[in-house]
């Protein structure tokens, strides 16, 4: 179980060859959106939230296979909308496996079951399968009843195939930390790999904001959820660094990189992250990393930051911390993330609210100290 050898290895002597060479920032993972329409309306979701003659529009084949090559990370997870709409997906898929890429096929699988037999089982390639929790969480998260079910179905269908399969799965408020450890048991004992896990972000498009977390409740819920773990002796397994889940616990301090996952869809190499969908596009990935304005952007520097510890901007800040500190990222390994005792500070808030009022940020999307009479 876990993310196999072959992946390790390979990924590991990618970091390894771009450090040796001196390049600061460089991606780890890419993430690829070949269109956005979507048969489902999450509440936590805006991608569907564009006019429809862009969600009836598709990414090519060529389109998608030139910006994997642009890109050349070696992980590729392809998101939407939902990816099983695009009729030319199985060949963006072979394309991509053919160039020895790691694929993730991210999909709620709703329509796995009708594709399936589009596609072949590769080391290179993963189903990620979309599940929130259990029956009832998950349904209310998709805003649509059967939806756990036929994911389940899927999941069994796939491993039954011989498909690597992962879950993917967001956390969001006021989510009982028992019954998110039920899941994660529930989940892994499906037989998948992993579980890739990530605190619901403040998407400004997404038709609900009351379900988000901030950055102390995201904290705290990792923490109760990783202490239920310990206490049940759960072996869960997470596709993801150690490093990363001890971050969410609040023991770790990190800065974003956007550019460890950068993001190429219809309109182009979106800056300067997957989530952050007002701020332009580039031309190409090299336009994406000479023109894009880092420094204007992560915690405490610019406000729509601020509440995000999403795994597409603090992933690729726990493994370069893992090569940095490799015996600490071991003992984490090892033990699993401190779920006791003071949490590190975040890091110091560097504008000011007249900078949250002008970004038009809504007062949920503010960090905790930001909030309140005035904001």
């Amino acid at each position: 179980m876990g993310i196999p050898l072959i992946q390790q290895v390979k990924i590991a002597g990618y970091i390894l060859r771009k450090k040796l060479s001196g390049q600061h920032r460089y991606p780890l993972a890419m993430m690829l959106e070949p269109l956005f329409q979507c048969n489902l309306a999450c509440a936590g979701c805006g991608k569907i939230d564009h006019p429809k003659d862009i969600l009836r529009s598709r990414m090519s084949v060529e389109d998608a296979l030139r910006a994997v090559d642009e890109c050349g990370a070696p992980v590729v997870s392809i998101p939407g909308g939902e990816p099983l709409i695009h009729k030319e997906m199985p060949q963006i898929v072979q394309g991509i496996i053919a160039r020895k890429k790691f694929v993730y096929l991210c999909t709620n699988a709703i329509l796995l079951a009708r594709h399936i037999d589009d596609y072949t089982p590769s080391p290179y390639f993963t189903w990620s399968i979309h599940l929130d929790g259990l029956q009832q969480r998950h349904d209310e998260s998709v805003c649509m009843d059967g939806v756990f079910a036929k994911a389940v179905e899927a999941i069994k269908l796939a491993l039954s195939r011989n498909y690597r399969v992962t879950i993917n799965c967001t956390l969001f408020n006021q989510e009982p930390p028992d019954d998110i450890a039920d899941f994660f048991d529930y989940a892994l004992s499906l037989g998948i790999e992993g579980i890739t896990v990530s605190p619901g972000y403040s998407y400004q498009h997404a038709p609900r904001q009351d379900v988000f977390l901030g950055r102390t409740e995201s904290k705290t819920l990792f923490r109760e959820v990783f202490k239920r773990g310990k206490e049940r002796n759960s072996k869960w397994v997470f596709n993801q660094s150690s490093m990363f889940l001890d971050f969410l616990a609040g023991n770790q301090r990190y800065q974003c990189t956007p550019w460890s996952n950068p993001t190429y869809n219809i309109f182009g190499w979106q800056k300067p992250c997957y989530l952050l969908v007002d701020e332009g596009y580039a031309p190409s990935y090299q336009a994406l990393m000479d023109d894009t304005p880092w420094e204007n952007y992560g915690v405490g520097i610019n406000p729509k930051c601020d509440n995000c510890m999403a795994h597409c901007g603090f992933e690729g800040s726990a493994v370069n911390d893992t090569f940095a500190h490799p015996l600490k990222a071991l003992r984490v390994a090892l033990f699993g993330p401190r779920t006791d005792g003071a949490m590190v500070e975040d890091l110091p808030v560097l504008y000011s609210r007249v900078d949250a009022r002008a970004a038009q940020i809504p007062v949920l999307m503010l960090p905790e100290q930001e909030r309140g009479e005035g904001t």
